[in-house]
């Protein structure tokens, strides 16, 4: 229920004066401005006595006097035109089931809700006009919005936004406690975060702008939490990094993403480290339109390469991938190679052409249940002879440094996907000391958000469907980095690689899926109970927790406080030979003998048995119920 204080009583009675005035007018144009006859006279008191109480009941109801006419805007505009024309549909009823409405002109109940709305409606607009002393329509009609933040950002934000024809700032929030009372750039602070709901209510506000670039992903996260807690709709400016750089101004207001609830602070890059390796010189990606692929490009064009070569085998990926480079980088040369890693004439045609001193290899398959079955001995294939290949073609064209993209799945893995990419990883590791004048480095991380394949696009499509959401396990975790992290931490482990390291990077702390699912329900704009989500069970191969080291594996600290190196056994020359004579045998192997040679060749290699019996009851429950699945 609405409180009603003296100012929404003052707005109630205007309101219920136009609904009467409105009834009125409508009879009056109908008899083209002239006296209704003597019937129709008694019939417009007869019927108003029903129509206004009735409109009046539809104004407390959807909440017309929450926020103040000073601040008037389209949401409140939005709410007058919903109350209007649900009157209009509930008049006619009402007259007809009081037998009133077969007398009332037709049209009146047409002008009635036309003129109802104009005098609601332009009376608030008429009155912020007149109390900001700004005459234009353009001017009344801005959305209020608040700032949460009061430093520099804030200022500029707030400047940049008095030009806006958009929003206009009625507030700044922060929780500094001595900047309380005082104004930013003629715009008050209200208090801190916690006087958000109060104020939000008072305002009639519906949105909230963050102006609060340099602060921790945990603070970020906290503030962004409260506010869609409130029922604000939250929107940022752009990172700290990003305003330094010119790239951006503070005005250009994003939407929150799901990397600003991760909770974790950016990465710091030896920009000039890396610079001085790649600047000038040739580098090669594989995979280049996958989603790891396009952002490693897309990193290593800001060190200024002479030649990206760009290695897919996707058709389409690879045109995608060149075509954005074509917008957004032009002036980086690129060459746009098709072509598979198995294939060991088209590799070496391509390195012996291009000559480049780095190959970043992130060509891989990576969806788990897809390899699990039916596929198991491509993926070993692909993930394991590709890397054979591509190392071997690494080795004679005398390439500096080989980058293996690996996975935290390959870790006492559990499914094929992992397994194929720890023997890739020992593989590499057993190349090394025969490989003088290329060194490789693998660099193994978790899940990265929005990926191709993972959990996110998959969440954003079921949430865009209304849902329901499907998690495997309410208990299931795993860690996750934005893209471009991870690409950034790819090449900062490249450049300090000198050989044989697993560069292990730091993911932070793992993620509930269960509790990533709802962040991704709020930050579309829904409420706890409107998606459901339902648990369906392990997925055969799937773990319900990653690790990001193997047994028996102990890590050293490196320069960077986000990489370790795990220093993990290297095998002999027989034990590479035997792999590379399995891997080349011109024969097809079903899942099962893929699985029993992987634990040949992988020791912590476990198949996970998972799949049947944790499928046979599948729990459903909305977002705003936990129940472990059995």
């Amino acid at each position: 229920m609405v409180r009603i204080n003296r100012r929404s009583l003052l707005a109630f009675v205007h309101d219920v004066v136009a609904a009467a005035l409105a009834w009125l007018l409508a009879f009056w144009l109908r008899f083209n401005l002239e006296l209704p006859p003597q019937p129709y006279l008694r019939l417009i008191w007869q019927a108003m006595a029903y129509v206004v109480p009735l409109q009046a009941a539809l104004f407390l109801a959807f909440g017309l006097y929450r926020g103040l006419w000073r601040y008037a805007s389209l949401p409140d505009l939005k709410r007058i035109l919903l109350a209007v024309a649900t009157g209009m549909m509930l008049v006619p009823t009402l007259l007809f089931m009081l037998r009133l409405g077969d007398m009332v002109p037709r049209s009146t109940f047409i002008l009635d809700p036309l003129l109802l709305a104009i005098l609601m409606g332009g009376s608030r607009l008429a009155y912020r006009a007149w109390k900001e002393h700004r005459f234009t329509i353009s001017d009344v009609m801005r959305e209020p919005v608040f700032v949460i933040g009061a430093g520099e950002a804030a200022v500029n934000l707030i400047k940049e936004l008095a030009h806006s024809h958009e929003w206009k700032v009625v507030g700044v929030f922060d929780d500094d406690a001595t900047k309380l009372g005082m104004q930013l750039q003629g715009v008050g602070i209200l208090g801190g975060i916690d006087a958000l709901a109060h104020q939000c209510e008072r305002l009639s506000v519906e949105r909230a702008i963050i102006a609060l670039p340099h602060v921790t992903h945990r603070e970020r996260r906290r503030v962004i939490e409260h506010c869609a807690d409130i029922g604000l709709t939250v929107m940022m400016v752009p990172s700290f990094d990003d305003l330094v750089s010119g790239r951006v101004t503070v005005s250009q207001i994003r939407h929150v993403e799901l990397d600003d609830l991760l909770g974790r602070d950016p990465v710091v890059l030896d920009s000039d480290g890396i610079r001085d390796w790649i600047r000038g010189r040739t580098v090669m990606v594989t995979g280049a339109g996958g989603s790891i692929g396009s952002e490693l490009c897309r990193q290593i064009a800001r060190f200024e390469p002479k030649l990206l070569v760009l290695f897919e085998l996707n058709e389409f990926a690879l045109y995608r991938i060149e075509q954005e480079f074509a917008q957004h980088f032009p002036k980086v040369a690129v060459a746009r190679v098709i072509g598979d890693v198995k294939d060991e004439t088209r590799v070496t045609q391509v390195l012996r052409t291009h000559a480049p001193s780095a190959v970043f290899h992130a060509a891989a398959y990576k969806h788990v249940p897809l390899m699990e079955n039916d596929n198991a001995w491509e993926a070993v294939r692909n993930n394991v002879a590709g890397t054979h290949v591509l190392a071997q073609a690494a080795m004679r064209q005398g390439v500096e440094k080989f980058v293996l993209i690996s996975t935290d799945k390959a870790v006492n893995p559990t499914n094929v996907m992992g397994a194929s990419k720890r023997l890739a990883e020992m593989l590499c590791e057993a190349l090394q000391p025969s490989a003088p004048d290329t060194r490789f480095v693998m660099v193994r991380f978790g899940n990265v958000l929005g990926s191709t394949g993972s959990v996110i696009p998959k969440f954003r499509e079921q949430i865009a469907q209304g849902g329901p959401v499907t998690v495997t396990h309410p208990e299931i975790t795993r860690y996750f980095m934005s893209i471009p992290e991870a690409a950034q931490l790819v090449l900062q482990a490249g450049l300090m690689g000198r050989g044989g390291e697993i560069f292990v990077l730091d993911m932070g702390e793992p993620i509930k899926i269960d509790d990533l699912a709802r962040d991704m329900i709020r930050l579309s704009g829904l409420r706890d109970n409107d998606v459901r989500i339902v648990y369906t069970g392990l997925r055969p191969g799937e773990k319900l927790y990653e690790e990001l080291l193997a047994d028996g594996e102990q890590t050293l600290p490196t320069p960077h406080a986000k990489l370790r190196v795990a220093r993990a056994r290297h095998e002999n020359g027989d034990w590479l030979n035997g792999l590379i004579t399995w891997l080349n045998a011109p024969v097809f192997r079903s899942d099962d003998a893929v699985r029993q040679a992987l634990m040949q060749w992988v020791p912590e290699y476990r198949p996970a048995d998972n799949g049947r019996a944790v499928h046979a009851n599948v729990v459903e429950l909305p977002v705003g119920e936990k129940k472990r699945a059995s």
